[in-house]
């Protein structure tokens, strides 16, 4: 990553409201879908329904960023966990998708839910929640309780590193000195915490899933191999769904 400024988190806020503005604001093009009216969602593509129960696995998942320009809130985007697939913020309004990725460098994750006011999916059907524990993925065995769960929380920075947020998925090195040797190649760099942090994510409709983190940077998984100069933000991550009500995540 390229220097960047303090950004507080008031700064964060109002990024986000932008992002919802802006969603609200997007034109369709000619050959676009119409978004479907208020209350009425379109069936979600899936090919045997969704895999639940299985360890899944998204590499170099691409979004948006602005090396010049960090403190400018890129363009969202809006993942679904059961197509593996990104959905056209065209339908950030519907529960076609799980988990945004916004805020700065699209490195924050929350969920979509129609009754918050700072979802991307505010006044959708969604009621997808987000949390982040701090435990490594292999030993989250139990689903959290509802009451455990945000529907307005995003999840980033780890106050571990710089600019943190609360406890995050990713340690952010400024000096390269806090996981670096403190090399100008090791600055700047966003570390992720597969060893002890696990995502939990509400889905729009109600299933769980735990994520694991593993990487921002370009076909590289480990540490060893994150600098300033390796491409980013291509987000390597595991993660297994199980049906609304499940109170185990269990891979079969």
């Amino acid at each position: 990553m390229k220097n960047i400024t303090i950004i507080n988190k008031v700064l964060f806020k109002w990024a986000s409201t932008f992002l919802v503005l802006a969603v609200l604001f997007t034109g369709c093009k000619k050959d676009e879908v119409i978004p479907p009216e208020p209350g009425k969602e379109i069936p979600t593509k899936t090919e045997g329904g969704t895999a639940y129960y299985k360890l899944q696995r998204i590499e170099n998942l691409a979004v948006e960023t602005d090396d010049a320009n960090p403190t400018v809130p890129p363009t969202a985007v809006l993942f679904s966990l059961e197509t593996k697939e990104i959905v056209p913020l065209l339908y950030a309004k519907t529960n076609r998708w799980d988990v945004g990725f916004n805020g700065l460098y699209n490195s924050f994750l929350s969920p979509n839910n129609g009754q918050s006011s700072t979802s991307l999916g505010s006044g959708s059907t969604g009621s997808g929640a987000i949390a982040i524990l701090e435990k490594p993925f292999d030993q989250v065995v139990d689903v959290p309780a509802d009451a455990a769960l945000s529907i307005n929380k995003f999840i980033g920075t780890d106050n571990e590193g710089d600019f943190g947020e609360g406890i995050g998925w990713y340690l952010y090195d400024f000096g390269g000195t806090k996981r670096g040797d403190g090399s100008y190649d090791k600055q700047h760099v966003a570390y992720a915490m597969p060893e002890k942090r696990t995502i939990i994510i509400r889905t729009a409709k109600g299933d769980y899933a735990k994520i694991k983190m593993i990487s921002c940077y370009k076909d590289a998984f480990t540490a060893d191999k994150w600098f300033r100069t390796t491409p980013h933000m291509y987000f390597t991550f595991e993660y297994v769904i199980v049906p609304k009500g499940s109170t185990k995540f269990e891979i079969k």
